[in-house]
């Protein structure tokens, strides 16, 4: 009996000290999470100009119905949509390659990482206004070419041509954080696997597809999610490089949200198209989680 009651005061001490832990954590989360995105899906069914005398009116879904019947919805959801998938394949391929170009150690390498993630320290508007200044129709590149006397590339001007320019550039700010990523991922590759392998004579493709992949699958999880969505929040490198064009071409779902909608103060129509974003986000994770457990079940399956 006494060492129960000396043990209860502990586990409430213990319980305390967990809860104090935890909760500044969650309240954070949900201030700024949680609460933003219930504000948004509750604008989404009004009308709002976003003026604090006007009291939102309830529309329905008349924000919603207006956003999936305008012109260039469709377009601009594909845009969003090849940014993303292309985007987030590229960002990853580069990364995981430069990481295992990376991996060991000595001042060249270092070196080489700090180079590789200059880009993500600068700002994505000044990413797109140093590639305008390149690949513009007076940029660098251009001029180049006509002193050489070869006609100019309509990087900026012509639309498919725009598109793949934003991409490559989009994919050279990010691909930084993802190589750190990967970089980190190797680390923890067992090393007994990779010497095991080594004796076994496996070659340097197979050892990377029977050790070093299903080791990296956890970090691969986490830097395509992470590089996904990313790419569909992509805003300030489309209003510094292209400013969504040309004719819409490169117009992402973020940028007519904070270009177009919240500009002409029509929060309802801003908001409806945010809630949109949420859930393409929460797709590309959900997706990529579950295609992840069912690559994972099938090699258990096989083992």
């Amino acid at each position: 009996m006494e060492r129960t009651s000396v043990s209860k005061p502990r586990a409430w001490r213990d319980l305390g000290a967990r809860v104090s832990m935890v909760v500044p954590a969650v309240l954070v989360y949900v201030a700024l999470l949680v609460v933003p995105v219930i504000y948004a899906i509750y604008y989404s069914f009004t009308e709002y100009n976003g003026f604090p005398h006007r009291v939102p009116e309830f529309v329905g879904l008349d924000n919603y119905r207006t956003m999936f019947g305008s012109d260039d919805i469709t377009g601009t959801m594909v845009v969003t949509a090849v940014v993303a998938v292309v985007g987030a394949v590229a960002v990853n391929l580069a990364a995981l390659g430069l990481a295992l170009l990376l991996r060991r150690t000595n001042r060249f390498n270092t070196f080489g990482r700090v180079v590789m993630f200059y880009p993500h320290v600068l700002s994505a508007l000044v990413v797109g206004f140093l590639w305008q200044a390149v690949l513009g129709p007076q940029g660098v590149v251009n001029t180049m070419l006509e002193k050489v006397g070869t006609d100019s590339l309509p990087f900026l001007s012509d639309p498919d041509w725009a598109l793949w320019s934003m991409i490559l550039v989009i994919v050279w700010s990010l691909f930084g954080v993802q190589l750190i990523l990967y970089l980190a991922g190797l680390q923890a590759v067992p090393a007994d696997l990779l010497e095991a392998a080594r004796i076994d004579g496996a070659s340097r493709w197979q050892t990377f597809r029977a050790v070093t992949w299903p080791s990296l699958a956890s970090t691969v999880t986490v830097a395509v999610i992470t590089s996904g969505i990313s790419l569909l929040k992509t805003y300030d490198v489309v209003v510094s490089l292209t400013g969504g064009g040309p004719a819409g071409s490169t117009k992402t779902l973020a940028y007519s949200i904070l270009a177009v909608s919240f500009p002409q103060r029509d929060i309802g129509l801003a908001s409806a198209q945010a809630v949109l974003l949420i859930v393409a986000a929460a797709v590309l994770a959900i997706t990529v989680l579950v295609l992840r457990r069912r690559a994972e079940d099938d090699a258990e399956s096989i083992g």
